[in-house]
C-alpha cells in the first residue's frame, strides 16, 4: 500500500504509530500508514488474537446502535471514535433514520481530518477534535451543542476507548460528567480491554511504544464505569457474547479480550 499524505495535517506524527491509525489497519481500513501496519505486525506476532478483538468489537458496535435505535434514541454522542471505516455509526443510524443525529469525537488528527472530509455534506454528523478526558470541552463544544438535543435520550458510546483513560485522568469523574450530561433513556454501551481472561500485559506494554497508552480492567472496574445506570441483557460479557445475531457467533471470553456491555439511565 503506497503511503499517501498529500491530505493529511502536518501536525500528524508519521514516525509514531497512533491508535486510531493502528485500529484502522486492524480493520482492513486504508487511512493508516506503514509505521502504523509495523506496529501491529509486531503486536500480532506477541498476541495473534487483537485482530480478532478488533473485528468482534466492530460487530459490538453495530450491534449496540441498533439496538439503541429500537430503544428509540435518535442521537449519539460516539467518544473516542477513530477513523471512519465502514460501518461507522452514522451509516448505521441513518440508514434506520436518515434524520439520526451523531457527533463524533477524537483527538487523533488523520481520524479528525478524515471525519471532517466524509462528513462535510453530512448536515446530521460532525467530529468534534477534542480530548474525551475533557468532557467540559466536548460536552460544551458548539456542533455538539448544535447537533444534540440533551433533553432528550443520547446514545453514549465508549467503545474501546474506556482502557484509554488512564487513573490519572480520574475515569471516575470523566464517564461520571457524561453519564450525568444525559437525561433518562440515554443509554452507554462501554468496551473495555481486560485480563480477566487472557493475559494481555504484552499488549499494554507493548502500547507503550505508540503515541497511546492503555490499561487493563477487570469486571468491577469496568462495571464501576456504567455507574448507576442499569446494564441490560445480557448484562457486561465480552463483545461476541452481548446479544450475538446467531448462537454460533458467541465465542469464549479468551477469544474476545473484551468486555461489552449497554446500560439505560432511568
Amino acid at each position: 500500500m503506497a503511503q499517501q499524505t498529500d491530505w493529511v495535517p502536518t501536525t500528524v506524527d508519521l514516525e509514531k504509530p497512533s491508535a486510531a491509525r493502528s485500529y484502522d489497519y486492524l480493520l482492513d481500513g486504508n487511512h493508516n500508514f506503514a509505521v502504523d501496519r509495523a506496529f501491529v505486525e509486531k503486536m500480532l506476532a506477541v498476541q495473534p488474537e487483537v485482530k480478532r478483538f478488533a473485528q468482534v468489537n466492530r460487530a459490538f458496535l453495530r450491534r449496540a446502535v441498533l439496538f439503541m435505535l429500537d430503544q428509540g434514541i435518535r442521537q449519539f454522542l460516539d467518544l473516542g471514535s477513530g477513523i471512519p471505516t465502514v460501518g461507522n455509526v452514522h451509516e448505521i443510524a441513518q440508514e434506520i433514520d436518515p434524520a439520526t443525529r451523531v457527533v463524533y469525537v477524537d483527538n487523533e488528527h488523520v481520524a479528525v481530518a478524515h471525519s471532517q472530509l466524509i462528513l462535510k455534506d453530512n448536515e446530521n454528523a460532525a467530529m468534534v477534535h477534542a480530548d474525551i478526558v475533557k468532557p467540559l470541552l466536548v460536552l460544551q463544544d458548539p456542533r455538539t451543542r448544535q447537533l444534540l438535543d440533551f433533553d432528550q435520550p443520547i446514545g453514549i458510546l465508549a467503545i474501546t476507548i474506556g482502557h484509554y483513560v488512564l487513573t490519572e485522568h480520574d475515569p471516575d469523574g470523566v464517564f461520571g460528567a457524561y453519564r450525568d450530561a444525559v437525561c433518562p433513556g440515554s443509554c452507554l454501551a462501554i468496551t473495555h480491554l481486560t485480563n480477566d481472561f487472557l493475559e494481555l500485559t504484552n499488549v499494554t506494554e507493548g502500547m507503550k511504544q505508540s503515541q497511546n497508552r492503555i490499561m487493563a480492567r477487570d469486571r468491577d472496574e469496568v462495571t464501576a464505569l456504567f455507574g448507576d445506570f442499569e446494564l441490560v441483557e445480557p448484562g457486561l460479557v465480552t463483545t461476541s457474547q452481548w446479544r450475538p445475531e446467531r448462537a454460533s457467533d458467541a465465542q469464549t471470553p479468551d477469544k474476545d479480550g473484551l468486555y461489552a456491555g449497554v446500560a439505560r439511565k432511568v
